[in-house]
């Protein structure tokens, strides 16, 4: 039976793992339509309709069944094989009061079609082979217009067509040979350093890189005829998610959060997916026994925080449910997508995985101090603790040099895996926590997307990363498209800012310079608000403050604020059902008046083990040199980023 345990416990074994994947489809498939083709949980209507709804619950349920079926060769799972043949013989049924949606009756159609190619794939021989002859001919017929259809968005989507046409072709289907030429071009001009891939052509690197633009290459060439297409493009592939993997387990804590960042976190474990992806593929920088236990822990970090929940479903949330930071077309099947971090079960009893021995995480082995060269951030994560957190200057889901909002998912200054960003509708109009803003008589805060940046670097014991915004208000459009991106609407310039991060343990000390105004935006008029890490809890975090310094305390974690420059007025912000982490959440800050030129410097931290004396910090700035003495009395002096673009330097 599945074991209950919490997050320091040893490794599952492959039979707890399966276990757990049996009480999620049996929670799922208690809402299966009477001839199960869709699958619709409780819970909130999705954007897109309880028709669509009802297919991802089918589709993304279809990929646990499916891993749990070829990980046993078939053999002692008659009871999923009946269920989900059943539910797609209707399904592509035109007459089934339950069929699918059609990919071209809806486009999120093309997102499922592609984990129904997967599955019929990977079990051929105990589904799709075993098919009659008018259904096999309708799947073909449902999955066919994928071929030569150029709507696809120019994102990870590419490799659903990938997948829909790979599958075609091996079952005497129509398909497109320049169609697969066509995305693999599209997926090589999304590749950027050190196995990185953005997202699209904005600056939007989040977990996708990892459950979706590494994992289809792995499973493609796996594909019936993928080798034959991926040709010797498949050792570039695994070259890159191999250095990728080097990154991916030191943004893990040593809880299993993953880094709470980017969108569509309501698939919460599909974090654990580029792992499993990095053992089947068989890489040779990161141990089948470190990735196995990265993948296991960040599955037990949902677990211990009540993932699923009593009714063995997924909610729209990151522990429990909370709809606000699910995207708006998100319903309640959409979830599901988080069993990509369970595709491990698909290797069976007598895969050498399984044998490993255990290896620690990064954070569980000591200090990490690194820095990420594509999305432009710098880690820091601490053992004492076990958090992970980054400075970021360069991921803003934005292309570069427009002006837009800030998304609170990607343009924040700092992320990490024991805070959350704030999502409430305020976040994406004001930013505030982990920010540098401007605000004016109104209130009104600006925003930094998007920001140019200058560079990031690591000198012996602390990070530097830097970047340079048009700060600028906006008044938000009435419509709004919430895909990641920040909000749109008339903007009004306010200036430009520089804000600088040396990083060390759990500290940063913020250098924030404004570095002009625009005309007619006059500096008495405004101040400078520097926001600290936003802590979230059932009951509100207990705060403090005095003249200079502002803390928040919740859960033995601390999130605190120091300006290092004279007159600085710190307080605590609290606000209400606005993090996916608690129903209260307290941000410290500190606000100036604004002088043109010259740095404002601020400490700020998250830290969960009460190391060093905030109080003593000092920072002494001359000859472009930070002069720092840091909480625990380190003394360091460190090169600034020249304001001017990058240097090549600063970029490697």
């Amino acid at each position: 039976m599945y074991a209950d345990r919490t997050s320091s416990t040893a490794d599952w074994s492959r039979t707890e793992w399966l276990a757990f994947a049996d009480r999620l489809l049996a929670g799922a498939m208690v809402w299966a339509s009477p001839n199960n083709a869709r699958i619709t949980p409780p819970g909130v209507e999705g954007g897109y309709g309880t028709a669509v709804d009802g297919l991802e619950g089918f589709a993304r349920t279809f990929l646990l069944a499916g891993f749990r079926i070829a990980g046993e060769r078939g053999e002692g799972v008659d009871d999923l094989i009946d269920f989900y043949t059943r539910g797609i013989v209707a399904g592509v049924d035109p007459e089934a009061p339950d069929r699918w949606v059609r990919l071209d009756e809806h486009a999120q159609a093309k997102v499922e079609a592609a984990s129904l190619a997967l599955i019929l794939d990977m079990t051929r021989p105990w589904i799709w082979d075993r098919l009659d002859e008018t259904t096999q001919q309708r799947v073909i017929d449902y999955l066919a217009p994928v071929v030569g259809d150029d709507s696809y968005p120019k994102t990870n989507w590419l490799w659903f067509r990938i997948v829909v046409q790979t599958f075609l072709r091996s079952v005497g289907g129509p398909w497109s040979a320049r169609d697969i030429a066509d995305d693999l071009a599209l997926h090589d001009s999304l590749v950027r350093e050190d196995g990185w891939l953005s997202d699209g052509f904005e600056r939007s690197y989040d977990h996708y890189v990892g459950w979706a633009l590494h994992l289809y290459p792995v499973l493609w060439v796996r594909m019936q005829g993928g080798a034959e297409l991926a040709g010797d493009r498949a050792a570039t592939d695994l070259a890159a998610l191999d250095r990728f993997l080097l990154d991916a387990t030191a943004l893990v804590g040593a809880d299993g959060s993953p880094l709470i960042q980017g969108r569509s976190l309501i698939y919460r474990f599909a974090a654990a997916a580029p792992f499993w992806a990095g053992i089947i593929a068989g890489v040779p920088s990161s141990s089948p026994g470190l990735l196995r236990h990265a993948a296991d822990r960040v599955v037990h970090h949902f677990v211990d925080n009540g993932v699923p929940n009593d009714d063995d479903l997924l909610s729209m949330g990151w522990h429990g449910e909370w709809r606000k930071l699910a995207q708006s077309y998100s319903g309640s099947g959409s979830p599901y997508w988080a069993v990509k971090g369970l595709i491990g079960i698909s290797l069976p009893a007598d895969h050498p995985v399984w044998a490993a021995p255990s290896e620690p995480l990064p954070v569980e082995s000591g200090d990490v101090l690194t820095r990420i060269a594509a999305p432009g951030w710098v880690v820091s994560a601490t053992q004492a603790d076990g958090i992970v957190r980054i400075a970021n200057h360069g991921t803003d889901h934005a292309p570069e040099g427009a002006l837009a909002g800030d998304s609170p998912l990607y343009a924040r200054i700092g992320y990490s895996t024991a805070a959350a960003p704030l999502a409430g509708g305020q976040a994406w109009r004001e930013p505030l926590e982990q920010s540098v803003v401007l605000v004016d008589a109104e209130g009104r805060s600006t925003h930094r997307a998007a920001m140019t940046l200058l560079g990031t670097r690591v000198d012996d014991e602390v990070a530097i990363a830097a970047s340079t915004s048009t700060a600028h208000w906006i008044v938000p459009a009435e419509t709004q498209v919430r895909h990641g991106s920040g909000i749109t609407g008339e903007l009004t310039l306010a200036g430009t800012l520089t804000v600088q991060s040396l990083v060390r343990g759990p500290w940063e000390v913020r250098l924030s310079s404004v570095d002009a105004l625009e005309s007619g935006v006059e500096a008495s008029e405004l101040r400078l608000r520097i926001g600290g890490w936003a802590l979230a809890a059932a009951e509100v975090p207990a705060s403090a403050s005095i003249p200079d310094t502002a803390s928040a305390v919740t859960n033995g974690r601390t999130s605190g604020i120091r300006s290092l420059t004279a007159g600085g007025a710190a307080s605590v912000i609290t606000r209400d059902d606005a993090s996916p982490l608690g129903a209260h959440a307290a941000v410290p800050v500190v606000e100036h008046s604004v002088r043109v030129g010259g740095f404002t410097a601020t400490l700020v931290w998250l830290d969960g083990a009460a190391v060093g004396d905030p109080a003593s910090t000092s920072v002494d700035i001359a000859d472009h040199t930070a002069s720092v003495t840091w909480p625990d009395g380190v003394a360091t002096a460190t090169r600034l980023i020249d304001h001017r673009p990058a240097t090549a330097a600063d970029r490697e």
